[in-house]
Protein backbone atom coordinates (compact mmCIF):
# COMPACT_ATOMS: atom_id res chain seq x y z
CA UNK A 1 0.00 0.00 0.00
CA UNK A 2 1.48 3.50 -0.96
CA UNK A 3 2.38 6.14 1.85
CA UNK A 4 -0.07 8.57 1.29
CA UNK A 5 0.92 12.02 2.02
CA UNK A 6 -1.18 15.31 2.17
CA UNK A 7 -0.02 18.43 1.34
CA UNK A 8 -2.28 21.16 2.51
CA UNK A 9 -1.60 24.59 0.79
CA UNK A 10 -0.14 25.69 -2.73
CA UNK A 11 2.13 29.13 -1.50
CA UNK A 12 5.74 29.47 -1.51
CA UNK A 13 6.50 26.60 1.19
CA UNK A 14 3.81 23.99 -0.05
CA UNK A 15 4.25 23.59 -3.51
CA UNK A 16 8.40 23.52 -2.92
CA UNK A 17 7.39 20.79 -0.62
CA UNK A 18 5.01 18.78 -2.99
CA UNK A 19 7.59 19.53 -5.70
CA UNK A 20 10.54 18.13 -4.03
CA UNK A 21 9.43 15.08 -2.08
CA UNK A 22 8.04 13.70 -5.24
CA UNK A 23 11.18 14.08 -6.91
CA UNK A 24 12.85 11.94 -3.59
CA UNK A 25 10.03 9.37 -3.27
CA UNK A 26 9.44 6.62 -5.76
CA UNK A 27 6.19 6.61 -7.65
CA UNK A 28 4.97 3.55 -6.96
CA UNK A 29 5.39 3.60 -3.08
CA UNK A 30 4.09 7.03 -2.25
CA UNK A 31 1.39 8.96 -2.88
CA UNK A 32 1.27 12.77 -3.12
CA UNK A 33 -2.03 15.26 -2.63
CA UNK A 34 -1.83 18.73 -2.68
CA UNK A 35 -4.82 21.00 -1.76
CA UNK A 36 -5.60 24.39 -2.56
CA UNK A 37 -8.59 26.86 -2.36
CA UNK A 38 -7.14 28.21 -5.53
CA UNK A 39 -6.53 26.65 -8.95
CA UNK A 40 -3.33 29.15 -9.74
CA UNK A 41 0.04 29.61 -7.62
CA UNK A 42 -0.43 32.84 -6.48
CA UNK A 43 2.92 35.17 -6.09
CA UNK A 44 2.19 37.10 -2.78
CA UNK A 45 5.30 38.74 -2.80
CA UNK A 46 3.97 40.43 -5.60
CA UNK A 47 0.10 40.95 -4.79
CA UNK A 48 1.18 44.98 -3.78
CA UNK A 49 1.92 45.54 -7.91
CA UNK A 50 -1.29 43.64 -8.52
CA UNK A 51 -3.47 46.07 -6.66
CA UNK A 52 -1.91 49.42 -8.11
CA UNK A 53 -2.76 48.17 -11.51
CA UNK A 54 -0.09 45.79 -13.13
CA UNK A 55 -1.11 42.57 -14.44
CA UNK A 56 0.88 39.15 -13.27
CA UNK A 57 0.94 35.88 -15.48
CA UNK A 58 -1.43 33.67 -14.85
CA UNK A 59 0.23 30.62 -12.83
CA UNK A 60 -2.40 27.60 -13.20
CA UNK A 61 -1.24 24.79 -10.26
CA UNK A 62 -2.05 21.83 -13.12
CA UNK A 63 0.99 23.22 -15.25
CA UNK A 64 3.48 23.69 -12.80
CA UNK A 65 2.71 20.09 -11.14
CA UNK A 66 2.56 18.56 -15.21
CA UNK A 67 4.53 15.56 -14.60
CA UNK A 68 5.82 15.53 -11.29
CA UNK A 69 2.75 12.76 -10.38
CA UNK A 70 1.74 15.40 -7.59
CA UNK A 71 -2.15 14.96 -7.76
CA UNK A 72 -4.30 18.64 -7.51
CA UNK A 73 -7.16 19.21 -5.29
CA UNK A 74 -8.57 22.61 -5.37
CA UNK A 75 -11.10 22.53 -2.48
CA UNK A 76 -11.07 24.44 0.57
CA UNK A 77 -9.46 22.84 3.86
CA UNK A 78 -12.18 23.02 6.66
CA UNK A 79 -10.87 20.81 9.33
CA UNK A 80 -8.02 18.80 10.43
CA UNK A 81 -8.28 15.37 12.64
CA UNK A 82 -4.83 14.55 14.02
CA UNK A 83 -6.58 11.42 15.65
CA UNK A 84 -8.19 9.54 12.94
CA UNK A 85 -5.44 11.57 10.53
CA UNK A 86 -7.95 12.85 7.93
CA UNK A 87 -8.59 16.02 6.55
CA UNK A 88 -11.74 17.25 5.59
CA UNK A 89 -11.94 19.76 2.67
CA UNK A 90 -14.74 20.99 0.25
CA UNK A 91 -14.70 21.54 -3.35
CA UNK A 92 -16.87 21.94 -6.59
CA UNK A 93 -18.35 18.29 -5.57
CA UNK A 94 -19.01 19.59 -1.95
CA UNK A 95 -17.74 18.00 0.95
CA UNK A 96 -14.99 14.98 1.23
CA UNK A 97 -12.53 13.43 3.59
CA UNK A 98 -8.68 12.56 2.60
CA UNK A 99 -7.08 10.40 4.77
CA UNK A 100 -3.38 10.56 4.87
CA UNK A 101 -0.19 9.10 6.39
CA UNK A 102 1.76 12.02 7.09
CA UNK A 103 0.70 15.72 6.95
CA UNK A 104 2.15 18.68 5.60
CA UNK A 105 0.35 21.57 6.89
CA UNK A 106 1.18 25.03 4.99
CA UNK A 107 -1.62 26.58 5.18
CA UNK A 108 -0.12 30.11 5.66
CA UNK A 109 -1.53 33.68 6.60
CA UNK A 110 -4.24 36.01 6.18
CA UNK A 111 -4.59 39.21 7.34
CA UNK A 112 -6.00 40.31 10.66
CA UNK A 113 -7.77 43.11 12.10
CA UNK A 114 -6.56 42.78 15.58
CA UNK A 115 -10.38 43.85 16.51
CA UNK A 116 -9.82 47.33 15.23
CA UNK A 117 -12.80 48.85 14.39
CA UNK A 118 -14.26 49.17 11.13
CA UNK A 119 -10.91 47.36 9.62
CA UNK A 120 -13.10 44.20 8.27
CA UNK A 121 -15.83 47.12 7.05
CA UNK A 122 -13.57 50.04 5.26
CA UNK A 123 -9.99 48.58 4.97
CA UNK A 124 -8.74 46.73 1.96
CA UNK A 125 -5.93 43.86 2.55
CA UNK A 126 -3.60 42.73 0.60
CA UNK A 127 -2.89 39.03 1.65
CA UNK A 128 -4.96 37.35 -0.67
CA UNK A 129 -5.37 38.07 -4.04
CA UNK A 130 -9.31 38.54 -3.72
CA UNK A 131 -8.17 41.57 -1.60
CA UNK A 132 -5.81 43.03 -4.25
CA UNK A 133 -7.81 42.53 -6.58
CA UNK A 134 -10.60 44.34 -4.91
CA UNK A 135 -7.97 47.28 -3.68
CA UNK A 136 -6.76 47.51 -7.36
CA UNK A 137 -10.69 48.02 -8.63
CA UNK A 138 -10.94 50.83 -5.88
CA UNK A 139 -7.87 52.71 -6.86
CA UNK A 140 -8.79 52.85 -10.25
CA UNK A 141 -12.28 54.20 -9.76
CA UNK A 142 -10.29 56.98 -7.37
CA UNK A 143 -10.19 60.32 -8.64
CA UNK A 144 -7.12 62.49 -9.04
CA UNK A 145 -6.73 63.75 -5.31
CA UNK A 146 -7.94 61.02 -3.46
CA UNK A 147 -6.71 60.01 -0.26
CA UNK A 148 -4.91 57.55 0.05
CA UNK A 149 -3.61 55.61 4.04
CA UNK A 150 -1.79 52.19 4.05
CA UNK A 151 -1.65 51.41 7.85
CA UNK A 152 1.37 49.18 9.13
CA UNK A 153 4.97 49.85 8.21
CA UNK A 154 6.49 46.36 7.93
CA UNK A 155 7.02 44.92 4.18
CA UNK A 156 4.23 44.79 3.08
CA UNK A 157 2.85 48.15 3.93
CA UNK A 158 5.97 49.92 2.33
CA UNK A 159 5.89 48.16 -0.44
CA UNK A 160 2.29 49.24 -1.14
CA UNK A 161 2.79 52.50 -0.13
CA UNK A 162 5.58 53.05 -2.79
CA UNK A 163 3.73 50.87 -5.48
CA UNK A 164 0.96 52.85 -4.87
CA UNK A 165 2.75 56.33 -4.91
CA UNK A 166 4.56 55.66 -7.90
CA UNK A 167 1.64 54.15 -10.18
CA UNK A 168 -1.02 56.91 -9.07
CA UNK A 169 1.20 60.19 -8.87
CA UNK A 170 -1.93 62.05 -8.77
CA UNK A 171 -3.21 61.30 -5.33
CA UNK A 172 -2.92 61.86 -1.62
CA UNK A 173 -0.80 59.26 -0.61
CA UNK A 174 -0.23 58.47 3.48
CA UNK A 175 1.47 55.82 5.35
CA UNK A 176 0.64 55.48 9.21
CA UNK A 177 3.35 53.86 11.43
CA UNK A 178 2.94 52.96 14.76
CA UNK A 179 7.10 52.93 15.56
CA UNK A 180 10.01 54.99 13.40
CA UNK A 181 9.93 54.39 9.80
CA UNK A 182 11.56 51.44 8.79
CA UNK A 183 13.39 51.30 12.20
CA UNK A 184 14.66 47.65 11.72
CA UNK A 185 16.53 48.87 8.92
CA UNK A 186 20.44 49.79 9.29
CA UNK A 187 20.92 53.63 9.20
CA UNK A 188 21.66 53.46 5.88
CA UNK A 189 18.38 51.76 4.35
CA UNK A 190 16.11 54.20 7.04
CA UNK A 191 18.20 57.23 5.10
CA UNK A 192 17.17 55.24 1.33
CA UNK A 193 13.57 54.50 2.65
CA UNK A 194 13.32 58.27 3.76
CA UNK A 195 14.43 59.49 0.72
CA UNK A 196 12.49 58.13 -1.96
CA UNK A 197 8.63 58.53 0.08
CA UNK A 198 9.70 62.04 0.03
CA UNK A 199 10.35 61.62 -3.88
CA UNK A 200 6.88 60.26 -4.21
CA UNK A 201 5.19 62.52 -2.52
CA UNK A 202 3.79 60.10 0.66
CA UNK A 203 3.51 61.89 3.73
CA UNK A 204 4.67 59.79 6.77
CA UNK A 205 2.68 59.39 10.64
CA UNK A 206 5.58 58.19 12.58
CA UNK A 207 4.56 56.64 15.92
CA UNK A 208 1.03 56.68 15.06
CA UNK A 209 -0.95 53.79 16.05
CA UNK A 210 -4.20 53.14 14.32
CA UNK A 211 -7.30 52.85 16.55
CA UNK A 212 -10.26 52.91 14.45
CA UNK A 213 -10.93 52.65 10.73
CA UNK A 214 -14.19 54.80 9.38
CA UNK A 215 -15.54 54.97 5.67
CA UNK A 216 -13.56 58.41 5.36
CA UNK A 217 -10.73 58.31 7.25
CA UNK A 218 -8.75 56.36 9.50
CA UNK A 219 -8.66 57.66 13.69
CA UNK A 220 -5.06 57.57 15.89
CA UNK A 221 -4.61 56.72 19.30
CA UNK A 222 -4.27 60.48 20.43
CA UNK A 223 -7.79 60.67 18.51
CA UNK A 224 -6.69 62.76 15.85
CA UNK A 225 -8.20 61.25 12.51
CA UNK A 226 -6.21 61.24 9.08
CA UNK A 227 -8.15 61.46 6.27
CA UNK A 228 -8.72 58.34 3.79
CA UNK A 229 -11.28 57.80 1.41
CA UNK A 230 -9.26 54.11 0.47
CA UNK A 231 -7.49 52.57 3.63
CA UNK A 232 -4.85 49.84 3.20
CA UNK A 233 -4.51 47.62 5.95
CA UNK A 234 -1.15 45.67 6.47
CA UNK A 235 -0.59 45.69 10.00
CA UNK A 236 -1.16 42.04 11.07
CA UNK A 237 -1.15 38.44 9.66
CA UNK A 238 -2.85 35.72 11.71
CA UNK A 239 -2.59 31.87 10.49
CA UNK A 240 -4.69 29.74 10.00
CA UNK A 241 -6.55 28.44 13.03
CA UNK A 242 -7.01 24.40 12.42
CA UNK A 243 -4.00 23.23 13.64
CA UNK A 244 -4.47 24.74 17.24
CA UNK A 245 -8.17 23.35 16.53
CA UNK A 246 -6.58 19.45 15.66
CA UNK A 247 -4.95 19.65 19.39
CA UNK A 248 -1.53 20.49 17.55
CA UNK A 249 1.22 22.12 19.65
CA UNK A 250 0.84 25.90 18.84
CA UNK A 251 2.33 29.21 19.91
CA UNK A 252 0.22 31.95 21.33
CA UNK A 253 0.05 33.17 17.53
CA UNK A 254 -1.71 29.81 16.36
CA UNK A 255 1.86 28.41 14.35
CA UNK A 256 2.78 25.13 14.70
CA UNK A 257 5.91 24.70 16.81
CA UNK A 258 8.13 22.06 15.01
CA UNK A 259 11.80 20.78 15.01
CA UNK A 260 14.59 21.08 13.33
CA UNK A 261 13.17 19.04 10.23
CA UNK A 262 9.98 20.63 10.23
CA UNK A 263 7.96 18.55 11.94
CA UNK A 264 5.36 18.62 14.73
CA UNK A 265 6.97 18.46 17.90
CA UNK A 266 3.23 16.80 19.32
CA UNK A 267 2.39 15.00 16.40
CA UNK A 268 4.97 12.98 14.24
CA UNK A 269 2.96 12.23 11.56
CA UNK A 270 2.01 16.29 10.41
CA UNK A 271 5.08 18.90 9.31
CA UNK A 272 4.53 22.13 9.05
CA UNK A 273 6.19 25.04 6.91
CA UNK A 274 5.99 28.27 5.95
CA UNK A 275 4.32 31.26 7.58
CA UNK A 276 2.06 28.16 9.43
CA UNK A 277 5.50 27.23 11.26
CA UNK A 278 7.17 28.39 14.37
CA UNK A 279 10.60 27.08 13.51
CA UNK A 280 13.96 27.89 14.39
CA UNK A 281 17.13 29.80 12.88
CA UNK A 282 20.54 29.04 13.48
CA UNK A 283 20.63 31.12 16.64
CA UNK A 284 17.45 29.95 18.26
CA UNK A 285 16.03 33.71 16.28
CA UNK A 286 12.26 32.29 15.31
CA UNK A 287 12.27 32.42 11.39
CA UNK A 288 10.22 35.55 10.51
CA UNK A 289 7.44 34.96 7.67
CA UNK A 290 8.14 35.36 4.33
CA UNK A 291 9.22 33.65 1.06
CA UNK A 292 12.96 33.80 2.11
CA UNK A 293 11.52 31.19 5.05
CA UNK A 294 9.04 29.47 3.27
CA UNK A 295 11.00 27.65 0.93
CA UNK A 296 13.54 26.50 2.46
CA UNK A 297 11.44 25.36 4.85
CA UNK A 298 9.57 23.55 2.51
CA UNK A 299 12.77 21.61 1.19
CA UNK A 300 14.00 21.00 4.92
CA UNK A 301 10.65 19.49 5.40
CA UNK A 302 10.53 17.49 2.11
CA UNK A 303 14.02 15.81 2.28
CA UNK A 304 13.13 15.18 6.46
CA UNK A 305 10.02 13.26 5.13
CA UNK A 306 11.90 10.99 1.99
CA UNK A 307 14.72 10.25 4.68
CA UNK A 308 12.39 8.70 7.12
CA UNK A 309 10.73 6.62 4.78
CA UNK A 310 13.68 5.89 2.95
CA UNK A 311 16.02 4.97 5.78
CA UNK A 312 18.34 8.07 4.70
CA UNK A 313 20.19 10.88 6.70
CA UNK A 314 18.01 13.57 8.04
CA UNK A 315 18.90 16.98 6.72
CA UNK A 316 20.93 18.98 9.38
CA UNK A 317 20.93 22.04 7.12
CA UNK A 318 20.29 25.35 9.26
CA UNK A 319 17.95 28.31 7.82
CA UNK A 320 19.83 31.37 7.87
CA UNK A 321 19.19 34.54 6.04
CA UNK A 322 21.14 36.89 4.13
CA UNK A 323 19.47 40.38 3.05
CA UNK A 324 16.09 41.56 3.12
CA UNK A 325 14.82 42.52 -0.29
CA UNK A 326 12.11 45.74 -0.19
CA UNK A 327 11.02 46.97 -4.03
CA UNK A 328 10.23 50.85 -4.11
CA UNK A 329 8.16 50.93 -6.57
CA UNK A 330 9.13 49.51 -9.96
CA UNK A 331 12.72 51.31 -10.37
CA UNK A 332 14.26 51.79 -6.45
CA UNK A 333 15.09 49.19 -4.09
CA UNK A 334 16.60 48.61 -0.59
CA UNK A 335 18.73 45.31 -0.35
CA UNK A 336 19.66 45.24 3.28
CA UNK A 337 22.15 43.12 4.42
CA UNK A 338 21.15 41.06 7.61
CA UNK A 339 23.11 38.63 9.83
CA UNK A 340 22.06 34.98 9.91
CA UNK A 341 19.47 35.91 12.73
CA UNK A 342 18.20 38.66 10.43
CA UNK A 343 19.47 41.28 12.07
CA UNK A 344 20.19 44.12 10.13
CA UNK A 345 23.87 44.57 8.95
CA UNK A 346 25.40 48.32 7.66
CA UNK A 347 25.06 47.95 4.23
CA UNK A 348 21.85 48.56 2.50
CA UNK A 349 22.69 49.30 -1.19
CA UNK A 350 19.34 51.12 -3.22
CA UNK A 351 18.55 52.68 -6.37
CA UNK A 352 17.75 51.22 -10.00
CA UNK A 353 20.07 48.55 -9.39
CA UNK A 354 18.97 47.30 -6.30
CA UNK A 355 15.34 47.15 -8.38
CA UNK A 356 16.64 44.85 -10.33
CA UNK A 357 18.10 42.50 -8.04
CA UNK A 358 14.84 42.49 -6.23
CA UNK A 359 12.94 41.57 -9.25
CA UNK A 360 15.11 38.95 -10.00
CA UNK A 361 14.54 37.42 -6.29
CA UNK A 362 10.65 37.85 -6.93
CA UNK A 363 11.02 36.11 -10.43
CA UNK A 364 13.95 33.48 -8.96
CA UNK A 365 11.00 32.54 -5.64
CA UNK A 366 8.30 31.92 -8.21
CA UNK A 367 10.58 29.63 -10.31
CA UNK A 368 12.17 28.06 -7.77
CA UNK A 369 8.55 27.19 -5.76
CA UNK A 370 7.96 25.46 -9.26
CA UNK A 371 10.94 23.46 -9.61
CA UNK A 372 12.23 22.13 -7.11
CA UNK A 373 16.12 21.44 -6.91
CA UNK A 374 15.98 18.00 -8.85
CA UNK A 375 18.23 15.65 -7.11
CA UNK A 376 18.26 12.69 -6.58
CA UNK A 377 17.95 12.21 -10.23
CA UNK A 378 17.17 8.31 -9.03
CA UNK A 379 13.91 8.10 -6.63
CA UNK A 380 14.39 6.28 -3.77
CA UNK A 381 12.13 3.26 -2.44
CA UNK A 382 10.14 3.64 0.97
CA UNK A 383 11.00 0.96 3.67
CA UNK A 384 8.67 -1.13 4.76
CA UNK A 385 9.02 -0.16 8.46
CA UNK A 386 8.65 3.51 7.68
CA UNK A 387 5.53 3.07 5.44
CA UNK A 388 3.96 2.08 8.33
CA UNK A 389 1.09 5.41 9.47
CA UNK A 390 3.12 4.95 12.88
CA UNK A 391 6.31 7.25 11.58
CA UNK A 392 7.16 8.09 15.26
CA UNK A 393 10.44 7.28 15.16
CA UNK A 394 13.63 10.16 14.99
Amino acid sequence: MKHRIVILGAGYAGLSAAGRVARRLHRDDASITLVNADPDFVERVRLHQLAAGQDLPARPLSDLLAGTGVVLRVARVTAIDADRRTVTVTGADGADELPYDTLVHALGSASTDHDVPGVAEHAHELASRAGALRLRQRLADLAPGGRVVVVGGGLTGIEAVTEIAEARGDLDVALAVRGGLGDWLSPAGQRHLRRVLARLGVTVHERTGVTAVRATEVVTGGGATIPADVTVWTAGFAVNPLAAAAGLEVTAQGRVVVDGTMRSVSHPDVYAVGDAAQAEGPLGNPLRMSCASGIPMGWQAADSLAARLTGGRLPRTPLAYVHQCISLGRRDAIIQLVTADDQARRPAPGGALAARYKEMICAGAAWTAAHPLPYPVRRRRVTAAAASPALGRP
